[in-house]
């Protein structure tokens, strides 16, 4: 007999076992009972699959819910014929009859928390069982003593459609028969206190509504996308990357429609075919996944497995991914494993306990940011993540993942005092578990996806970064040299009359070139905040910005490591980037702008043409220098090679307003030296200083250490790339 101390739990939405209740439950007396808690039913009948009416269901209490002894084979398929309040009826599939929705392999790897693919088996996923179309869902919250399945189906009435716990992993499941892809949904969630929180957003959700609405959508699964041995090769460490940075809100927006956001179909028509004309080989999307707040830039993510709705749906994304490629563009994404956001359909506080971030606030709290900390040493949590990452790599085929404030991950005191941190277990400064998790993370992207890639933003001198986990280092591939980022522009914001005695911020970086695989970047994080524009850094009136921009741009296409441009620094934004507003594309309607773009485009097509400028870019076999302590010039002078010896260019950079005519520069080979790029060219706004006809004849005279020399015309605030031929 059912005790009516279930029947009160049910119709109160505080049941912890629901199954135990409703659906059929075969008695000792032959006849099955079926119960079911319908909120709003005026009457119910039982019907079998063909539509032959078994049984009515009695009222048992006034909430909602029916009971009655039916004959039923066990197992046989049943609906509920159900008459509402309003007197209006229909048929339904009972959810309670349904059999459990995790297979056992799943249960013990969630449960293990090793399962490689957990979104294949949590979130919401439109399936068929027992014929029935519907979806199941399956969340995470092992300490809650209710979970409900809440949505567009069911009024978002927490009461309707309990779940059941599969206790050996912590993840309550329910199959809701006739929930179809769109439909919105969350999780209503009671604690152990008796507490109702505020409705949660599947953490493994596909799709979400746009903000400031949060629901999660119900989507299908993105097919698989195979391996490509061409994007391995384009993502190799001896291959020419060179990446455009974009915030997709603020790149370019429809003026002519409200200045909103263009979607991932006109992104594809427009972003795609402009970063391949300018050279770049990869695009990297600054955080895609939904967020609720514009101002984050992406970087406070709460659906991690959803692409934000700003831009359409995730098929408009795949769509996109599959563009860049088409078009022979890489695609990376910035992910942001580090921290997330305190809204209250989140994931803090989840179940009521500190399910998914540390407890204790001086490890499980950013200061900086107001944002909560992962914790990494919980597996569940770690395969989330790994998970997450894979994800994005298999479903969408994209690259490589770009990883944010690394460094804020790997140091327990990251930006607090003394007393504000918790050491490790050993006592020291370093987390242990987030070391753990980018290790596990690049292993198992290595192991399951290696052609894709992923690049560190870390700005301490943690070791071996980018060395192989095997050799003790945390396995990415690439690591943002942030050091360089800032000492170069720290040299080039000053006057050139006083460079002469900061020869070492713009040499130092060669020092360690080669530690780790470094990637240049000139980021977002360059241009916003009160940092003004890259073209406003520079120093001198309005000519000599420009040429200073185009020394510098020349300088990093000629240094070791691949490189990373922001969005706008391409044309020379004269403004700090607004993430509210488009970039200001009427700029190139003049020269000095338009010039700039040009010198872009053509140093990524001599990038990419020429092996010597990146096929050695982690190994001192691929530099060499000639001078670099001509400070009193302010000129520095190198070679890049590539892996043919025979193939080598000659970069010499001029950080004067001086034009040094007659500078005699030690050269390896005899020959003659040509002029392959000067930055200083009236085809991009400069004076068109140089070597006479472009070529330089190598004489017997040793220089620089070298055993030939050419003589040559310095322009201004330039750098000048020469190729040697016999």
């Amino acid at each position: 007999m059912l005790h009516a101390h279930d029947v009160e739990m049910i119709c109160g939405a505080r049941h912890g076992d629901p199954f135990a209740v409703l659906g059929p439950h075969a008695l000792a007396t032959g006849p099955t009972s079926v119960r079911c808690f319908l909120p709003g039913a005026q009457s119910v009948v039982v019907e079998s699959a063909k539509g032959m009416v078994l049984g009515p269901l009695a009222l048992q209490d006034e909430a909602g819910f029916f009971e009655g002894e039916i004959t039923l084979a066990p197992g046989a398929a049943y609906r509920l014929r159900v008459v509402w309040a309003d007197g209006h009826s229909g048929t339904i599939d009972d959810p309670y009859r349904f059999p459990t929705v995790l297979g056992e392999m799943d249960v013990w790897l969630m449960g293990e928390g090793t399962h490689l693919r957990p979104y294949e088996v949590l979130g919401a996923q439109p399936t068929v069982m027992e014929g029935v179309a519907g979806t199941r869902f399956a969340v995470w919250a092992p300490n809650a003593s209710r979970v409900s399945v809440v949505g567009d189906f069911n009024f978002w009435d927490g009461r309707c459609h309990p779940m059941r716990l599969r206790r050996e992993c912590g993840v309550w499941e329910l199959f809701l028969p006739g929930v179809q892809v769109g439909a919105k949904y969350k999780y209503e969630i009671r604690t152990q206190s008796g507490e109702v929180l505020p409705a949660r957003s599947d953490p493994y959700a596909l799709q979400a509504e746009l903000r400031p609405a949060t629901a999660s959508v119900v989507a299908n699964l993105p097919p698989f996308v195979p391996p490509s041995t061409a994007r391995k090769q384009a993502n190799a460490l001896d291959a020419p990357i060179s990446i455009y940075e974009v915030h997709l809100g603020s790149w370019r927006r429809n003026t002519d429609d409200g200045n909103r956001w263009l979607d991932w179909d006109e992104l594809a028509d427009t972003l795609v075919p402009y970063s391949r004309d300018m050279g770049f080989t990869h695009l990297e999307l600054m955080p895609i996944s939904e967020h609720p707040f514009d101002g984050s830039w992406g970087y406070q993510p709460v659906g991690m497995y959803a692409p934000t709705a700003r831009f359409g749906d995730p098929a408009g994304f795949a769509r996109f991914v599959a563009r860049c490629h088409a078009e022979g563009l890489g695609l990376i994404l910035d992910w942001v494993p580090a921290h997330f956001p305190t809204d209250a359909h989140g994931l803090g506080n989840f179940d009521g306990t500190h399910l998914y971030e540390y407890a204790d606030p001086r490890e499980g709290f950013h200061n900086d940011w107001n944002t909560l900390i992962y914790n990494l040493g919980r597996t569940e949590v770690s395969n989330f993540l790994v998970g997450n990452g894979l994800y994005w790599l298999e479903r969408f085929g994209v690259d490589g993942l770009r990883v944010d404030a690394v460094a804020s991950m790997l140091y327990r005191d990251y930006s607090r005092k003394a007393g504000e941190w918790i050491p490790n277990v050993h006592g020291g400064r370093e987390n242990l578990e987030t070391i753990a998790f980018l290790k596990r993370m690049n292993e198992v992207v290595g192991g399951e996806r290696p052609q894709a890639i992923t690049l560190a933003e870390e700005s301490t001198a943690f070791p071996s970064v980018s060395r192989p986990t095997y050799a003790g280092g945390l396995g990415f591939h690439y690591k943002w040299n942030m050091g360089w980022m800032h000492d170069t522009l720290a040299y080039m914001e000053r006057d050139p009359i006083y460079r002469k005695h900061h020869q070492g911020e713009i040499s130092f970086s060669l020092v360690y070139a080669f530690t780790e695989n470094f990637v240049l970047p000139i980021s977002h994080d360059e241009v916003v905040h009160g940092k003004g524009s890259l073209l406003n850094k520079m120093p001198g009136d309005r000519w000599q910005q420009f040429a200073n921009l185009r020394a510098f741009m020349g300088y990093m296409f000629g240094h070791p490591g691949k490189k990373l441009l922001f969005m706008g620094c391409e044309f020379a934004q004269d403004r700090e980037w607004n993430f509210e507003q488009s970039l200001d594309w009427h700029l190139l309607d003049q020269a000095p702008h338009a010039g700039m773009q040009q010198l872009v485009r053509d140093l990524n097509q001599l990038y990419r043409s020429t092996p010597a400028l990146y096929q050695q870019d982690f190994d001192p076999a691929g530099f060499e220098w000639i001078e670099h302590n001509d400070a009193e010039r302010s000129v520095i002078s190198f070679i890049r090679r590539g892996m043919d010896d025979s193939s080598f260019i000659v970069v010499v950079c001029n950080f004067t307003p001086n034009v040094w005519n007659g500078y005699r520069l030690g050269v390896p080979q005899a020959g003659t030296y040509y002029e392959k790029l000067n930055t200083d060219s009236a085809h991009y706004g400069g004076s068109n200083v140089g070597t006479p006809l472009g070529t330089a004849s190598a004489e017997a005279v040793s220089m620089h250490g070298k055993p030939y020399s050419v003589v040559l015309n310095l322009p201004p605030l330039a750098t000048v790339m020469l190729e040697w031929k016999v």
